[in-house]
């Protein structure tokens, strides 16, 4: 999945899935172009990309920021190949009962700004440069947004909203620009909420995730944001990927398949196989 020549825009870049989406496209050869709310993280970043990496300070509700971080892009690089929307924001799950009736306005004009608004920016700001250079936009989705449980009524409409985004974007810049979603499942980053709900310094981190995900995720563990990457450089790769457009790669661990009853039903698996010798570690023969 070689990125080599690649000028790339990541949204939301400098913390979590975006900095490890970073890290993963500098890897394969990509330069990238950074659009982040915090220049102190921006400052981290072009200590450890330098010259493959540019950075700019901005929101995405802002259709002049989403078009700054284009032109810096193009004015680093010379062009743009791909443009990744990635920032969000999480609701902790606070169900309908639970939402506060004076703060839903702003709570669902928030979250439905930056999780769907700014994804609509970044691919009108991005639009005439990837038509330029027939290339392609990957918006970050979830597992919210195909199942329950993966956040409150406001985050997993944002997220279905993302994927009907996705597939109109698609259908409609057809056959100049792909259009493709990664969704991934839990990771343990410093994902933040809404600011309307009081949860703007409240971080995912907390939560424990990889604590609870041997009893919720079919694989077992919570896979970290670095495992997640490499479907981003998959989607943008020109030599890996050229028949995909309109498709979300469902990346979460297995949240669909998980049973009734259980999470998985392989668990015995080695010792159904006579395998089981093979799986013990030393601390299973003391």
């Amino acid at each position: 999945m070689r990125l080599e020549d690649q000028a790339i825009v990541i949204t939301g870049g400098a913390s979590g899935l975006g900095r490890a989406v970073v890290a993963r496209c500098v890897e394969e050869g990509a330069r990238v172009a950074v659009l982040d709310r915090s220049p102190e993280r921006l400052d981290d970043l072009r200590k450890c990309f330098g010259s493959s990496l540019v950075a700019t300070a901005g929101d995405v509700r802002n259709l002049t920021d989403n078009l700054r971080v284009v032109s810096d892009c193009i004015s680093a690089f010379g062009k743009l190949d791909c443009a990744i929307g990635n920032a969000g924001i999480w609701d902790y799950s606070c169900d309908l009962a639970a939402l506060d009736a004076a703060r839903i306005d702003q709570a669902f004009d928030e979250i439905f700004h930056i999780n769907v608004k700014g994804y609509l920016l970044l691919a009108k700001a991005a639009l005439p440069a990837l038509v330029a250079s027939r290339g392609s936009m990957i918006f970050t989705i979830s597992n919210a947004g195909f199942y329950t449980e993966g956040g409150g009524p406001l985050y997993t409409a944002s997220k279905h909203a993302a994927v009907g985004l996705v597939r109109q974007l698609a259908f409609e810049l057809a056959p100049h620009v792909r259009v493709n979603g990664v969704a991934p499942g839990g990771i343990d980053t410093d994902l933040r909420g809404p600011e309307s709900l009081g949860m703007a310094d409240r971080s995912i981190s907390t939560l424990n995730l990889p604590q609870r995900a041997k009893a919720t995720v079919p694989v077992g563990e919570l896979p970290k944001a670095e495992d997640y990457a490499a479907a981003y450089a998959f989607f943008a790769s020109r030599r890996d990927n050229v028949p995909a457009t309109g498709s979300i790669l469902n990346y979460d661990g297995g949240f669909g398949i998980r049973g009734l009853r259980r999470t998985s039903a392989g668990s015995d698996l080695p010792e159904r196989l006579g395998l089981a010798a093979l799986n013990r570690t030393p601390s299973d023969n003391d």
